[in-house]
């Protein structure tokens, strides 16, 4: 057994099993995790790609000035509002 080093619940595996570089979700927190270690057995939290991807999409937008920007979040709110 090894704990989430997201969430420290115990996560019940077959440590033979398991080698360097494997994947798990902890089933508690839902956090993907990849074996870093087999002896003893350790593990990491993986990056979540997704997540970071939202963000770059955001900052890859050319608005001409900070007025455009906020029209921008304006028009989302009022969208989100109706």
């Amino acid at each position: 057994m090894v704990n989430c080093p997201m969430c420290d619940a115990v996560i019940d595996v077959d440590e033979e099993e398991l080698d360097e570089g494997d994947s798990l979700i902890c089933e508690e927190c839902g956090a993907n995790l990849s074996v870093s270690g087999v002896s003893p057995l350790e593990l990491s939290a993986e990056d979540d790609g997704d997540e970071n991807e939202e963000d770059e999409d955001f900052e890859d937008e050319d608005f001409e000035d900070e007025d455009d920007l906020e029209e921008e979040e304006e028009d989302e709110e009022e969208d989100e509002w109706k």
